[in-house]
């Protein structure tokens, strides 16, 4: 198996040797560059000068652009409208930003560039984009460059990245084009040609690899026009379907190129540092400006640390303790300007903070923040700092300061999390330091507490032991926490089907019988020519049965076909006609339960919040329960609303639409709120539509009316991990059953106790810990109990209610079993 790495160097290997077949060197000779080499670093590149380096921070010595403006001083809005506008009258169609979110992907939790708005469906021709050629102002985060942000003057977690894409055949493939109409807007906002460099590299990520330019301008890279041609296989590269053009452009280095301001964040964030610097009194220091053509060598992954600010310190004339003690509170400001937008773009999108997955990422950044401002004691409040973004952006994502009502909640909920976390640091530091604070302590006490690094690196210098932070520590955090692209898929094949053509599937017709042909018999295993059976998929169970008289134990999805697993070994063989028959009554209990997940999906976003997704569901015949998105436990006046809410719509008889569409039309329609069970691999999705309550891509089966439902009930509520709260629920015949259960149970806690019964049988029960069947068994051993202890009739019930009546018998039994103990 060749990995990744080996790829690209055999493909730089024959890009050195033949740049005209790879890259547009036909257009750059036109154009006056001619090809080098780098002394430094040993790239190729072009150029119309003379250079014997390649336009790299690292290999020219710094920025060169710092205080030299563009004669277009373009702000970051401006820099989109230029470029759209420009490249619309090339022939590109501007589309609106996909959701930081993907939700359409099942190997990335955020986007990390704006090429896998496409991947891999469109990159592979299986469907069609959206335009052809586009331009996209694709906001993305990446979380690798933590520790440089604010110190290197251009990195962040959150950017927009711009987008030039198109997905074309070989033949049409227009490469010359593609790169010149870049090379032409760059000339037009005033980029001299003689100041423009172009790299040779190779690029990969998503599955795909192809050869890519670089563009440098002044020691800033602009950006990187790739030519994707290949799918990366275990076996090696193998060509793609299409030709796809993937130019990735950071929209942040235009104004920061145009304005020449000191760093890149007071170009793209100008109002929001405007009121940071007003709020703290931070001042930028008077050797600022000799500094910053410097700061790009501040970089945690390519370089030692203490020797960059040793080196930059020689270089300017200032002690390396004075610069980074001058530069590290800049850097903390910088720091949570960006923080606070990603967390504004995230949360904006459906993330919420939490110990997993993407939502760790949040948190991360989250707490960085909030501890920078309590280390600096500045008055600044990060919901403030995100509504300056959403304001600033408005022009071009006028859906972030909608959004604003939900991301106030959910920080305000995090900081106050995160509040009675930082009250135990003292004494887990201490615990720390004792323990010698080696790195891998520092990272769990960050992970687990968020206890900053620096923190305990002041208490041991107070205490005489010495901490050690490395440079690249909130980078070393992250990876902690990433997850694998590799998906390692257990083998569920029960026999060979991929020689047998597609299964037709019947399961969407209203039928309790069919007839099909054998295609294929092992054991108690069958394949069909065509079947009613519904398989175990998106969380829903299998459809039972019989198939020529033998029941049906379970179905299975295998590729294209559906593999019938049988109780019994059949009589029939391969070529037979068999009669195949549906559990009816298992069917419509399932057909009630899922469409019951949808209804109980839409209206809890619509209770709780946008940022609610489903994180999970599971579909039974008797019950089911769904897993979303959650910042905090559910109270039960939300979960009350919830299930009155869903059987509003029960009751209301809506029509449960349900079509087949083109995965692109359906995507231009209805957005990405179709994806709430995750990936579908498929060129056409089936759309499952609840008028003004949820609409998703769904395979699974459902009641046509709303009103087939009868009742849902919603039976238990949890929290299953930090981010998620579950709900289980029942419906039709179980719901009633469950409902009149309950209110015997509360007939009989009434007479029990003399008193009445003013809220949910569950929080009854959860007086005991205990499940609600048992309640009433448990009642009466509590009292008998209490009694033995020596406890008087007349002080075992009291109270208003039951709920107060149950907590004073708690109370009670204890204390008479105390003094009980104590007599003995």
């Amino acid at each position: 198996m060749v990995n990744e790495k080996e790829l690209k160097k055999e493909l730089e290997t024959k890009t050195r040797k033949n740049p005209d077949a790879y890259y547009p060197t036909k257009v750059l000779k036109s154009l006056g560059f001619k090809r080098g080499e780098c002394s430094e670093c040993g790239i190729m590149f072009w150029s119309k000068k003379k250079r014997g380096v390649c336009g790299e921070p690292a290999c020219i010595g710094g920025y060169e652009f710092i205080n030299q403006p563009l004669k277009k001083k373009l702000d970051f809005i401006q820099s989109w409208n230029s470029f759209s506008s420009f490249m619309k009258k090339r022939g590109y169609t501007p589309i609106k930003r996909y959701p930081v979110v993907a939700r359409w992907r099942n190997d990335v939790f955020f986007v990390p560039f704006s090429i896998a708005d496409f991947q891999p469906y469109v990159v592979n021709g299986l469907v069609e984009p959206p335009a052809n050629p586009l331009v996209v102002p694709q906001l993305c985060v990446r979380f690798n460059d933590i520790d440089n942000i604010g110190l290197s003057g251009r990195h962040g977690t959150c950017f927009v990245m711009v987008g030039q894409h198109a997905f074309t055949s070989l033949k049409d493939f227009k490469q010359d084009k593609y790169f010149k109409d870049l090379v032409e807007w760059f000339l037009s906002i005033g980029v001299k040609p003689e100041d423009l460099i172009f790299h040779e590299d190779q690029w990969s990520g998503g599955g795909n690899m192809g050869v890519s330019i670089e563009f440098f301008t002044k020691g800033l890279e602009l950006c990187n026009q790739v030519y994707m041609r290949y799918n990366v296989t275990p076996e090696g590269l193998k060509p793609l379907k299409l030709n796809v053009l993937d130019m990735g452009l950071g929209l942040a280095r235009i104004p920061w190129l145009a304005t020449g301001s000191n760093t890149m964040y007071e170009a793209i964030y100008p109002s929001v540092m405007k009121k940071l610097f007003k709020i703290t009194g931070v001042k930028v220091p008077g050797f600022y400006k000799d500094f910053l053509p410097y700061s790009g060598l501040l970089n945690t992954d390519e370089v030692d640390m203490e020797e960059a600010w040793t080196t930059i310190g020689n270089k300017i004339g200032v002690e390396p303790a004075e610069l980074k003690e001058s530069i590290m509170p800049l850097a903390a400001l910088f720091s949570i300007a960006d923080h606070a937008r990603t967390l504004l773009v995230t949360i904006a999108d459906g993330a919420v903070p939490s110990n997993t997955g993407g939502g760790y990422n949040i948190r991360l950044l989250f707490r960085r923040a909030y501890n920078f401002i309590k280390d600096y004691e500045w008055s600044i409040n990060l919901v403030d700092v995100c509504e300056w973004h959403a304001e600033y952006l408005k022009p071009l994502f006028p859906e972030l300061i909608k959004a604003m009502p939900q991301v106030n909640k959910i920080i305000n909920h995090e900081e106050k999390k995160f509040l009675k976390t930082r009250k135990k640091w003292k004494r887990l530091i201490n615990e720390l330091l004792n323990k010698g604070a080696r790195v891998s302590d520092l990272l769990m006490a960050y992970d687990s507490h968020g206890i900053p690094p620096e923190r305990v690196k002041r208490a041991g210098e107070e205490k005489g032991v010495r901490v050690v932070i490395p440079d690249d520590f909130y980078t070393r955090l992250n990876e902690l926490h990433e997850q694998e692209e590799e998906q390692r898929l257990e083998d569920k094949r029960l026999l060979k089907t991929s020689d047998l053509p597609a299964v037709k599937r019947l399961c969407y017709r209203d039928l309790t019988g069919f007839n099909a042909r054998v295609l294929r018999v092992k054991g108690k295993c069958v394949v069909l020519n065509q079947t009613a059976f519904y398989p175990t998929s998106g969380g829903q169970l299998h459809d039972t049965g019989e198939l020529g008289g033998v029941k049906v134990v379970n179905v299975i999805s295998q590729g294209s076909q559906i593999v019938h697993v049988l109780a019994a070994e059949p009589r029939f063989k391969k070529g037979d006609m068999v009669k195949g028959l549906i559990n009816k009554d298992r069917r419509q209990d399932l057909m009630r339960n899922h469409t019951a997940t949808h209804i109980i999906n839409g209206v809890a976003r619509r209770v709780l919040g946008e940022h609610v997704w489903q994180a999970g569901s599971k579909v039974g015949p008797a019950k089911a329960r769904l897993d979303i998105t959650h910042y905090k436990r559910i109270t039960p006046e939300e979960l009350n609303r919830i299930e009155a809410e869903a059987n509003k719509v029960v009751k209301k008889g809506v029509s449960v639409g349900k079509r087949e569409m083109k995965r692109g039309e359906a995507e231009l329609e209805f957005g990405f709120r179709l994806y709430q069970g995750g990936d579908v691999p498929r060129k056409r999705i089936r759309v499952v539509d609840i008028r003004d309550t949820d609409i998703e891509a769904c395979g699974g089966t459902h009641v046509s009316n709303t009103r087939d439902i009868g009742l849902i009930k919603i039976i238990k509520c949890s929290k299953i991990q930090d981010g998620v709260v579950r709900l289980e629920y029942v419906t039709g015949d179980y719901a009633r059953d469950y409902v009149a259960k309950r209110e015997s149970i509360v007939k009989e806690v009434e007479e029990l106790l003399g008193a009445p019964v003013e809220c949910s049988v569950n929080e009854l029960a959860g007086v005991f810990s205990v499940q609600p069947r048992h309640l009433i068994k448990t009642i009466n051993r509590f009292i008998k109990e209490a009694k033995g202890f020596g406890a008087p009739d007349k002080e075992l019930i009291k109270g208003g209610n039951a709920l107060q009546a149950l907590q004073h018998l708690f109370d009670t039994w204890k204390k008479y079993r105390k003094l009980s103990k104590k007599g003995q």
